[in-house]
């Protein structure tokens, strides 16, 4: 049998736009000869639909769409992921449509409420296995997190299923294509049975799906794997799939700073397109942060959708402008210069009373970030293109940045990236073609906001800061771990104060691609207002 699976990249919440979509991709899969059409989970709504899903109306219009679908392709066997409405419950569910009708249904068991995911919040668990027939073979259905653990997959097996078909909206994240593919071995392992597993693709807010869809066979061999980022359909023919060759691992074994690098892009990409913006606009410093920033978002939209503006002031060293300029230049974006200093000069005036009997600190750095904020959101706002920050995950975590000043902003790039990583992402784009400037890549990292001023006056070494904040922040580690890892008991303290000190800045920070198994915003919820640092540096 022909089955066609489908790496569906939704709208969430656009439900007619979605149906419309999936219609079409159903009708060119019987026009292919394919006999069924899988797409992924809640795949008619878009995952995660969050809090739509306690609307009554939007439960409705899902309905009635559904119905839709089914009705516009009764040649086909649609097999598709939406939410369904019980008595009084919703459930995570699988439709099986054929002729017209819902001929099997299954609820997902294994409800996923850790990370990203807060399933628990809006769905029942389902309490059985299901599986329907697809010509002569009996099929069994899963849902995404169903597939971690033996539970459904053995239940699938024991009602007789010959191939276990998997729905998926799994997140991107580093090394989970890998960790996706061994799971799913080890299920295939356990029942013998082969295993399609379809996965979403596309960005949603803070989340990037990289789709990466493959077919296992019995044996344990991947003989089908789609593209990782790309919307796209292809076949596979069951009757033959346990007689193919494991299928290249030339996608698998793609560069993991590849795979960061396309998700960035990709979520850049559908953010601003999604939510209807004109195009983005950047404040490009010649430091390596904006530099990337600007590659990604030239990628993501064309050069001709970007622009860039720099915004020096009397700290701003000339090789930051005359770098900036060259990689604007190359990259083929528009880009102009507004110098800060009137507006510095009309802000100090202004303050001068305020301010009076006392010395100048870090106010006065701020007073410049926030003038670049006000450049560029009145950009923003006058083209309707959505100003993208520039901030690392580094600088994020320890509060190294300016409310309403760089931080301002509607969408965050590289939020998730840690400022080492930051650094081999340049690399890794100058190696497709040489746009960031090698002396940016070089250089010493600085805000410029000050004579002379470098970021390690203020803030640890990076390759030491980045691997103290990953410790402490996605593996969970305590201070005295830390330490016993080799780092400086002073040095580890301020850090960690630093984390803790600044989650009142995270909490205003615009959404920005995860990549990390531990992002700021939903995966990783801290109180602002919290004693728990007297915990954290007790030695009772």
């Amino acid at each position: 049998m022909k089955i066609a699976l489908v790496q569906f990249n939704p709208v969430v919440g656009d439900l007619i736009g979605n149906a419309n979509r999936i219609i079409e991709f159903c009708q060119q899969a019987v026009s292919e000869q394919a006999v069924a059409a899988v797409f992924p989970e809640l795949a008619i709504t878009g995952y995660p639909p969050e809090d739509l899903l306690l609307r009554e109306d939007f439960i409705n219009a899902v309905e009635k769409q559904l119905e839709r679908i089914s009705t516009a392709c009764p040649l086909l066997t649609i097999i598709i992921g939406y939410p369904e409405k019980g008595e009084g419950v919703l459930f995570n569910s699988v439709a099986v449509l054929q002729a017209g009708e819902l001929v099997a249904n299954y609820r997902k068991q294994n409800l996923p409420n850790y990370g990203v995911f807060d399933e628990k919040r809006y769905f029942q668990p389902g309490t059985q296995a299901r599986v329907f027939k697809l010509g002569s073979q009996k099929v069994g259905l899963s849902i995404c997190e169903d597939i971690w653990t033996p539970l459904v997959c053995e239940q699938l097996k024991q009602a007789g299923a010959k191939l276990i078909i998997n729905l998926n909206a799994s997140p991107f994240e580093i090394g989970k294509t890998t960790k996706r593919e061994n799971t799913v071995l080890s299920r295939v392992q356990e029942t013998g049975l082969p295993i399609l597993y379809v996965n979403q693709v596309g960005g949603q807010d803070e989340l990037v799906f990289d789709g990466s869809s493959f077919v296992m066979s019995a044996q344990g061999v991947v003989v089908q794997r789609m593209p990782s980022f790309v919307e796209e359909m292809q076949y596979i023919d069951t009757e033959t799939m346990n007689e193919l060759a494991a299928c290249n691992d030339a996608v698998l074994a793609s560069s993991q700073l590849e795979g960061v690098y396309q998700a960035l892009v990709l979520g850049v990409r559908d953010y601003v397109t999604k939510n209807g913006f004109k195009g983005a606009v950047l404040g490009l410093s010649g430091g390596i942060d904006s530099a990337l920033v600007l590659a990604i978002a030239a990628d993501a939209l064309g050069a001709d959708s970007v622009e860039v503006v720099l915004m020096p002031s009397k700290y701003t060293a000339d090789m930051s402008n005359e770098d900036a300029i060259k990689q604007a230049e190359k990259l083929g974006v528009k880009h102009q210069v507004i110098p800060i200093e009137p507006a510095i000069t009309a802000f100090s005036s202004m303050l001068e009373s305020a301010f009076e009997g006392l010395a100048n600190d870090v106010t006065e750095e701020n007073i410049q970030a926030r003038s670049r904020g006000i450049l560029l959101m009145a950009i923003s706002n006058k083209k309707r293109k959505i100003l993208l920050t520039t901030g690392n995950k580094s600088e994020m975590s320890v509060g190294y940045a300016t409310l309403y000043g760089d931080m301002a902003g509607g969408f965050a790039p590289i939020k998730d990236v840690p400022k080492m990583l930051v650094y081999a992402l340049a690399k890794y784009r100058n190696q497709l073609s040489a746009v960031i400037p090698e002396r940016v890549i070089e250089r010493p990292p600085s805000a410029e906001l000050a004579p002379d001023q470098k970021d390690e006056d203020s803030l640890p070494a990076y390759p030491v800061l980045d691997d103290i904040l990953e410790r402490y922040i996605e593996l969970d580690q305590s201070r005295l771990q830390i330490v016993e890892a080799g780092y400086d008991p002073e040095v580890v303290s301020r850090v960690l104060r630093l984390v803790e000190q600044n989650e009142y800045k995270r909490r205003q920070a615009p959404p920005g691609v995860k990549v990390t198994s531990r992002s700021f915003g939903r995966e990783r919820r801290f109180p602002m207002t919290s004693g728990f640092s007297q915990v954290l540096f007790s030695t009772e």
